[in-house]
């Protein structure tokens, strides 16, 4: 291995940076699902900074797999962030059934919009939704000291049409949430 365990967590916030947020400016082309060739990334964080020159994919493979959050995949020589994008093309996905109640939490200063319009991505690719009421405070504490947790009808809300992808174990998305499938 080329780094040390505890630059995994760096390395993860470079990664998600380059992958989620700005590619181009690391000079990547992701295709539609989000995916670029593990070694093109190498390549440019090598080039960005020579501390990176050690990496290899093997690398990459551990900092993955010894994360305390799943936010990156690798398959067949190529890499992609699982969720959290702001980059102006839309990725595609593939819907799944989503568990029965999934959770949102949020600042009390936007729950009057959520109630009239339901949640919608913000300047994110789709709406994050956690499996579990203790992941979505902790989330919400991001955004208030104080989080309102929502409560998602998910399972209903895919019955009638609202599409729902599986971001990984904790996470699920949508691309919206309608009102009348949130309890608050």
């Amino acid at each position: 291995m080329g780094i040390t365990t505890s630059s995994y967590s760096r390395l993860s916030q470079k990664i998600s940076h380059a992958l989620r947020h700005e590619p181009w400016l690391y000079e990547l082309e992701l295709d539609d699902e989000g995916w670029v060739a593990a070694e093109q990334l190498l390549e440019s964080l090598r080039l960005e900074n020579e501390s990176w020159n050690a990496i290899v994919e093997d690398d990459i493979a551990e900092m993955i797999r010894t994360s305390s959050k799943r936010r990156h995949e690798i398959r067949d020589g190529r890499i992609r962030a699982i969720y959290g994008h702001s980059i102006p093309n839309k990725l595609k996905r593939i819907a799944a059934t989503p568990p029965e109640v999934l959770f949102h939490g949020t600042s009390p200063l936007v729950v009057g919009v959520i109630e009239t319009k339901g949640l919608s991505p913000m300047s994110r690719q789709n709406v994050h939704l956690s499996i579990d009421e203790a992941t979505a405070l902790e989330v919400g504490t991001r955004k208030s000291k104080e989080p309102v947790l929502l409560r998602v009808r998910s399972l209903e809300a895919f019955e009638n049409g609202i599409a729902f992808y599986e971001g990984n174990e904790k996470v699920w998305l949508a691309d919206e949430v309608p009102p009348q499938f949130i309890e608050f």
